[in-house]
């Protein structure tokens, strides 16, 4: 049978590449995502790969050979691909060939780079082109997303692009509906294709609910129809951050349990006072909290649906301010809650896009010559958080995992200095923390040991002191990132990762940065960032 053919294929990469297996096809048990045997928690640990522009072919083909692309996704430890597809590239040049499309648009470095390193290709059409790129993520054992992201090929996202809503001129609702069902039937063999997303960012002038509504139901449940084993991934509205609406009228429907929202979340799509000029833990807290209310509320109430994370990203290049400050109030809300994730992008540069040939993608995992790692630093703070996931079958009392998201490391205890220290691995167990409330102590499990301060600048120890103020830690920011407990004196002490050393990883205790409700205090926290990570929702 195909789906004892897929595990087989799935056991090897575990053993090759360190991959997880697991039972197809995943369904969803309220706000997690899990196989459908064991009922273990899956993690969607994705990276998109753009194959919804002008040429119709998933990019970087022209730089390095598929197999060679798809081994290096999986040695970055990602669990799957979120590949972009364009709706007219099934509906009306389904015939076209990748050598007929290259051409068209006057593409013929990438033709040349095609022909030197994935030759085959190039006889192929582009949509047996796209087969391939899904069989050899399949072949090796990552799973894989298909996100209608547009309609005509092209860049995306503007909102007078003719492909943000339905009824746009490059948006007819019946032939995005044909475009999903030839989609669904042609890849319901193919056991790696786990989900499949309705459209990316819908938005402009023309969004509005009831039609949202209308098509996202008939496209949702044609898809399951068609497939009923992938999972419907569905967004909302302006650029795929609003599903607020969705708490007056519901969809009405979990597709037999395979329905899960998505949201996207970008350093400039959510919070509309921007990370530089207010106080970060101000910026943090308030954008969480608009996530909650947009999106993160349908993995909570009586019927909770999963929520996807699809597309996050920051400029690799380390450059951007504002996305150095987002992306770890991204990371800790993320190790929090245990999401599903997609990061854009895998590609490190495009054919065509916008006119401009061969251009760089500085948000891609991929350098622009797609055979290094552009920052091999934030990967390794990523491979942390692909860790933390989900266990909603879990009986197990509460614990924690205390996560740095600056530095991407654990927390772990040392028991010849009794102190702690950051372990930028996590592995191979971290240690566990109970904290029971805002106000009580952070206890190691299946101990009588408690983390206890000792004064500024020094590292706390680890005694059976579990009682005296400091010994009592408190969330004492906005952000609810900052852990501190009370000195000696009653003054308030974080922890804070020292960062006098790009290798340290001792943890001390100091005057808390930015703690009061003062928009003039604009020093950095991130050093004193610490989140607890629910055990139950990490597969560490």
């Amino acid at each position: 049978m195909v789906v004892k053919s897929f595990q087989a294929i799935f056991l090897l990469s575990l053993l090759t590449f360190g991959v997880l297996s697991y039972s197809f096809p995943l369904l969803t048990r309220g706000k997690w995502i899990v196989d459908s045997t064991s009922g273990r928690p899956v993690k969607l640990a994705c990276t998109s790969w753009a194959s919804h522009l002008q040429p119709m072919l998933a990019e970087g083909l022209d730089k390095q050979p598929l197999r060679n692309i798809v081994a290096k996704v999986v040695q970055q430890h990602f669990s799957c691909v979120r590949l972009t597809w364009a709706t007219y590239m099934f509906t009306r040049f389904n015939q076209s060939t990748v050598t007929q499309t290259l051409d068209s648009l006057y593409l013929t470095q990438a033709k040349e780079g095609i022909a030197r390193n994935n030759p085959a290709l190039l006889k192929m059409t582009v949509v047996q082109a796209y087969d391939e790129v899904v069989d050899e993520l399949g072949r090796q054992g990552l799973m894989v997303v298909l996100d209608n992201h547009v309609s005509n090929p092209k860049w995306c996202c503007g909102n007078n692009d003719g492909n943000g809503f339905f009824g746009d001129t490059d948006f007819s609702p019946q032939e995005w509906k044909q475009g999903l069902v030839s989609i669904a039937q042609r890849f319901k063999s193919k056991n790696q294709v786990v989900a499949m997303s309705l459209r990316n960012e819908l938005r402009g002038p023309r969004q509005n609910q009831p039609d949202w509504y209308k098509y996202i139901s008939q496209g949702a449940k044609m898809v399951h129809q068609e497939n009923p084993n992938v999972l419907v991934l569905v967004s909302g509205l302006s650029y795929g951050t609003d599903l607020s609406f969705l708490k007056n009228q519901t969809l009405g429907f979990n597709l037999d349990n395979k329905l899960v929202y998505e949201s996207h979340w970008y350093s400039w799509t959510i919070n509309s006072h921007g990370w530089e000029g207010q106080p970060l833990n101000k910026a943090c807290a308030q954008t969480i909290q608009t996530v909650i209310d947009h999106s993160g509320f349908v993995t909570d109430g009586d019927n909770p649906i999963p929520l996807f994370l699809g597309e996050f990203g920051i400029d690799q290049r380390g450059t951007n301010n504002a996305d150095n400050r987002f992306i770890n109030c991204f990371f800790a809300y993320a190790a929090q809650n245990g999401f599903s994730w997609s990061l854009w992008a895998l590609q490190g540069s495009y054919y065509l896009r916008e006119g401009k040939l061969q251009l760089e993608e500085v948000f891609g995992v991929l350098n622009a010559n797609w055979d290094t790692i552009r920052n091999p630093k934030f990967i390794k703070r990523l491979q942390v958080l692909q860790r933390f996931g989900q266990d909603p079958s879990s009986n197990l009392p509460t614990s924690y995992i205390m996560f740095h998201p600056d530095s991407g490391s654990c927390v772990r205890f040392s028991s010849q200095s009794n102190g702690i220290y950051a372990d930028s691995s996590c592995d191979p167990t971290p240690i566990r923390w109970i904290h029971d409330q805002d106000g009580a102590p952070l206890r190691l499990t299946n101990t009588n040991l408690c983390l206890k301060v000792v004064g500024d600048g020094l590292a706390p120890k680890v005694s059976t002191d579990c009682s005296s103020q400091q010994s009592l830690w408190y969330s004492v920011s906005e952000s609810k990132l900052q852990l501190a407990a009370k000195d000696a004196n009653g003054q308030y002490l974080c922890l804070e990762l020292d960062k006098t050393s790009s290798n340290s990883s001792q943890i001390l205790t100091k005057n808390c940065i930015c703690i009061n409700d003062d928009s003039s205090c604009l020093y950095d926290p991130q050093s004193q960032w610490f989140t607890l990570a629910p055990k139950k929702h990490t597969l560490i």
